[in-house]
């Protein structure tokens, strides 16, 4: 009798564990598929591995067990939450327009780029402007003949009818020059003109910097060379970085991060756009930054930049954040300037 209870004790005791193994393991499972499903990208090899294995019951059990996904019903059932079924679309098509994207001719993707960022309710000025101001000037110029051939108007034209009186002057001037690309600075003038921008900061509260003529021609017609040498002319005279001082207008100190030191500004697009919480827009930045610097020298700096600004390499953010092959399609394009 007394082996007998002993057996059956240690079979319990078996049993017990068993069952404490099969919860935390289809707890791990859960958590998993909830990380696939919340992610930039969609890791469809787990959902192959571990979904398409479920029985309707664990389906069931994982839709209780999950309602940031699933909403009960008055009807008594679960249903996915509308939010987190237009979020899954945009996740499996993240990877058909990275592709897609990284396939064009830079030409037409910037083109396709600005008419997207000028269509929306509200215009992405930010793509606007980090288009205009990182691309060489053939680069831009071959922008602006796509952007006629794909659309049967100018630029300049869309801007100036989408945006702010203000705003479109600025915009209009940026994608329309054609910069000095070559070695050559002159360092009086850019000292010069460093005191423009200074004695404009100083006045700022009785005019928005967006309306000051000089500033405006400054920006948009002289080299980025020369706006480098504006801003350590800037430093020496104030102790401050210029774009710092920029902080109370936006729009000016994306342009001056852009044509000077497009580095620091990608680095904060891609911080903010890798977290699971963003919104689409944002998560749509991560593609389009690395497919359109992916080809450019500045892949290296801005990968430089993001390590020694958040500790952490972009490769490994992207390996937290992302899923499947998306991630891997981004991993594989960034690790070329290696």
């Amino acid at each position: 009798t007394l082996n007998f209870l002993l057996s059956l004790l240690h079979k319990n005791s078996k049993t017990e564990k068993n069952n404490r193994r099969k919860k935390m393991s289809e707890a791990n499972e859960f958590a998993a598929v909830t990380k696939a499903f919340s992610g930039l990208g969609v890791d469809e090899n787990l959902f192959i591995s571990s979904l398409g294995r479920w029985n309707r019951y664990q389906r069931e059990s994982y839709r209780v067990s999950t309602p940031g996904f699933f909403n009960e019903d008055e009807r008594q059932f679960q249903r996915w939450s509308d939010h987190h079924i237009l979020q899954l679309r945009q996740e499996f098509l993240r990877l058909k327009d990275a592709v897609v994207l990284y396939t064009m001719h830079p030409w037409e993707r910037d083109a396709r780029l600005f008419k997207e960022a000028l269509l929306l309710k509200i215009p992405q000025q930010d793509v606007l402007i980090e288009t205009a101001c990182t691309r060489s000037s053939e680069d831009l110029l071959g922008a602006r003949k796509a952007y006629h051939s794909l659309f049967e108007h100018s630029i300049e034209e869309d801007i100036a009818h989408h945006l702010k009186a203000h705003e479109r002057k600025l915009l209009v001037a940026l994608v329309s020059t054609y910069r000095y690309e070559g070695p050559k600075v002159n360092d009086d003038l850019a000292k010069s003109e460093a005191k423009v921008f200074v004695n404009a900061l100083k006045d700022a509260k009785k005019k928005n910097l967006i309306e000051d003529e000089e500033i405006v021609r400054i920006l948009s017609i002289r080299s980025k060379l020369h706006l480098k040498a504006i801003c350590s002319h800037y430093k020496e005279m104030t102790g401050n970085f210029l774009d710092e001082d920029l902080d109370g207008d936006l729009i000016l100190k994306q342009v001056v991060q852009c044509l000077c030191s497009p580095q620091t500004y990608f680095s904060k697009i891609l911080i903010a756009s890798l977290s699971l919480d963003v919104e689409e827009s944002a998560k749509d930045s991560v593609t389009r930054v690395i497919v359109t610097r992916a080809d450019e020298n500045d892949m290296k700096l801005i990968k430089e930049e993001f390590q020694s600004k958040y500790g952490s390499t972009l490769a490994a953010k992207i390996q937290e954040v992302a899923n499947g092959s998306y991630r891997d399609f981004l991993l594989t394009i960034i690790a070329k300037s290696d």
